[in-house]
């Protein structure tokens, strides 16, 4: 009996096409926007996971505040050095939760050869350590080492960025390079680092991928920073804690350290992407929630759709309603029946609606440049919540024709 109805369901749908596809458009429409959104939710999610997973969970980042005018650095220099290497070795002294750590620092190269391509690389000062800290991968090569730093070795490690920019896409270990008036010999390259835009320590936007990494004490000895004067001794201080640690806790400690040997003097900021993790979780959830709201809006227009136009069959197959009834079909063949057809409605828009979805997430990731993912659980959940919508909003019409009276039935015109 059931396949009779089915088999008839498919029969009046076929023989109103037209009605039958414009009422799906909404649930195709719902669908495609419930998993398009969700994809955009999804991507957006994995690639600030990545990031934060690149910054460390079991990090915490000093960055130093730069002084905005030489009035406002004199003013602090009045009670506070900046930051410098006598903070590292205080937090190494007092702080046990640290498992490594390593000082930072950065210039903007006058000169450099090859001539760039596009922008001028930044140059990073750095401990060995700091490969470790942020879980730097290579491509070529390898990082230097303790030794290279103890012997201001004039080597450096490039970002991906920076090694097509000055050397092409060619292997580049054993080229040099000149930054300023020193040649550098290349003996690694790094993979590309996800989040192109990243800040730098002076405060605008540097790409993290094109950067020159050279041991701290190179920069040190080799190097004369005009602006040395104008800015603190250090950048920034990374610090990896030993696992187990409470990074909150510890980020409090540190706080207070610098805090005492800097007088209070809010000249530097101490950022823990453990924090940023949890924060974020909480934002892409609510951010999650309201999209597929708004997406789920076009499923209750299309529900409110399939209501319309059942009813509308209803009222032009009352005669047969009523011939039906007469021959002996219950008021529950009745509501099956036209159940039916409203549920065909609702997963034939459903299967386009998960094409159009696909589609709709692709062309997302091509004309806006972001990343999106289509999880098998969104296509569920839209293809499930726009069954629910055929069933909830076909009860109401399919009721409505079982409760037509025969007699009436058969007197209708």
């Amino acid at each position: 009996m059931l396949l009779s109805d089915l088999g008839q369901a498919v029969a009046n749908l076929r023989a109103q096409k037209t009605r039958t596809l414009l009422t799906a458009l909404g649930i195709v429409f719902g669908v495609g926007s419930v998993i398009g959104m969700l994809a955009i939710g999804s991507g957006a999610k994995e690639e600030s996971l990545r990031f934060i997973e690149q910054l460390g969970v079991r990090n915490i980042l000093i960055d130093t505040r730069q002084a905005l005018s030489q009035e406002e650095l004199q003013q602090r220099r009045r009670s506070s050095p900046g930051l410098s290497a006598r903070d590292v070795r205080i937090l190494r002294t007092n702080i046990e939760s640290i498992e490594t750590l390593s000082d930072r620092r950065s210039i903007h190269p006058q000169r450099v050869l090859p001539k760039p391509s596009r922008d001028v690389p930044e140059l990073y000062a750095v401990r060995p350590s700091y490969r470790i800290i942020h879980s730097l991968r290579l491509a070529e090569g390898k990082f230097f080492d303790e030794a290279d730093d103890d012997r201001s070795a004039t080597v450096c490690v490039l970002g991906e960025a920076a090694k097509v920019n000055l050397l092409g896409y060619d292997p580049a270990i054993a080229k040099y390079i000149k930054i300023n008036d020193t040649w550098l010999e290349v003996v690694g390259v790094l993979q590309e680092q996800i989040m192109a835009g990243s800040q730098s320590s002076g405060g605008a936007m540097q790409d993290i991928n094109n950067i020159v990494y050279i041991p701290l004490n190179t920069m040190q000895y080799r190097f004369w920073d005009q602006s040395a004067n104008l800015r603190d001794e250090l950048d920034g201080i990374e610090l990896r804690l030993k696992p187990g640690a409470d990074s909150i806790e510890v980020a409090k400690v540190v706080t207070a350290v610098l805090n005492s040997t800097h007088h209070n003097t809010q000249d530097f900021t101490v950022t823990i992407p453990a924090a940023l993790l949890a924060q974020q979780q909480r934002t892409q959830t609510i951010f999650t929630y309201v999209m597929v709201a708004i997406a789920a809006i076009s499923l209750l227009v299309g529900g409110i759709g399939i209501m319309n136009i059942v009813l509308a069959t209803v009222m032009e197959r009352t005669k047969e309603i009523g011939v039906r009834r007469a021959t002996g079909a219950r008021r529950f063949d009745i509501l099956r029946q036209f159940l039916i057809e409203s549920v065909l409605i609702s997963v034939g828009g459903g299967m386009l609606g998960i094409g159009f979805g696909f589609f709709l997430a692709w062309l997302i990731a091509r004309t806006a440049e972001w990343k999106t993912i289509v999880t098998t659980a969104s296509v569920v959940i839209a293809f499930g919540v726009s069954v629910l919508v055929g069933v909830v909003f076909g009860i109401y019409p399919a009721m409505k024709a079982s409760e037509i009276s025969p007699i009436e039935a058969l007197r209708y015109e």
